[in-house]
């Protein structure tokens, strides 16, 4: 079976990193857009009978990247490839994952009902931000695990006297993650809002005092999270606060939050593309290549994906 890389605007740092692991060449293919901004793409070189894997992240600008990879998908449909697995290191709407209030839509399963219906065989992605996603899909969906890979930094770090915290009780599984594989404790920063439009007070619970803390999120969006929950560790006698997440979304203002902030460091991986204005010192991004590299030659070979998860 012959396998075939493709990617298109979202991260080609990060395809060309995967495509150089695996000594698979990206594809040819054009993306071009007409004066009214509709997207008009060209796949280059034969995909017959092919397993293709079309690399691309949904994030910022979310909507143009996602009608570029459904118009991918299309194309590589009626050229006749044989599978077309869709390899997305960041899953865009992934926050809009159910009904939190009356006579909202559920995007996340709209994005994947449109996915679905263009053609595409298998998801590849990295740390849904809702796990129940999987469920959304009637094909096979592949979930990577960015923690592992963040916890080893971590390790090799050598940080001591560690609590991971989680900034919201929702974080929790993911800092138990993190936590088992540095074998150190946990705490988690408790959220309540009084009444409705006042402030929420931000609790701490579990042994922070004197100790040196890492903040465990999915993403980083606007750093509001993180920095609030910073500030409570601090006031609650936390040393040096560090923090991580999977998703460097970095909406503004977060670099300026983050910048300003008592976080010491901020790691993430480069599931999402960071342009160069956000690379202060503060942030170190991981690559997740190696990690995708081994699952698509996973998923080509037809051998288990899970052992990756560990």
């Amino acid at each position: 079976m012959s396998m075939k890389l493709f990617t298109l605007n979202s991260n080609e740092p990060l395809a060309e990193e995967i495509s150089e692991i695996l000594d698979v060449p990206l594809g040819e293919s054009s993306v071009v857009r007409f004066s009214d901004g509709e997207i008009q793409i060209t796949i280059e070189e034969s995909v017959r009978g092919d397993d293709i894997y079309l690399i691309q992240s949904t994030a910022q600008p979310v909507n143009e990247h996602i009608m570029e990879l459904l118009i991918m998908v299309d194309a590589l449909k009626r050229a006749s490839a044989k599978t077309i697995n869709v390899v997305i290191p960041y899953y865009g709407y992934a926050r809009q994952d159910r009904k939190a209030r009356p006579r909202e839509p559920i995007t996340a399963k709209l994005i994947a009902n449109l996915l679905e219906k263009a053609g595409v065989s298998r998801v590849v992605a990295l740390d849904l931000h809702a796990p129940q996603i999987q469920g959304f899909f009637n094909i096979p969906v592949d979930q990577l695990l960015g923690i592992p890979i963040i916890a080893q930094y971590y390790k090799e770090k050598n940080i001591e006297d560690v609590v991971v915290v989680a900034p919201d009780t929702s974080g929790l599984r993911r800092a138990r993650r993190m936590a088992d594989i540095l074998d150190v404790p946990i705490a988690f920063v408790d959220r309540r809002r009084p009444e409705p439009h006042m402030e929420e007070d931000l609790n701490v619970v579990g042994n922070i005092e004197g100790k040196n803390v890492i903040i465990v999120d999915d993403m980083i969006d606007t750093a509001g999270t993180i920095d609030q929950a910073a500030a409570a560790l601090l006031e609650n006698g936390a040393n040096e606060i560090y923090a991580c997440g999977t998703h460097a979304v970095l909406s503004d203002p977060s670099v300026k939050i983050i910048e300003d902030s008592p976080i010491k460091e901020l790691v993430v991986t480069n599931s999402v593309y960071l342009p160069e204005e956000k690379r202060i010192d503060k942030i170190v991004s991981l690559s997740v290549a190696p990690l995708f590299a081994d699952a698509l030659t996973r998923v080509q070979k037809e051998q288990s994906v899970s052992v990756l998860f560990d």
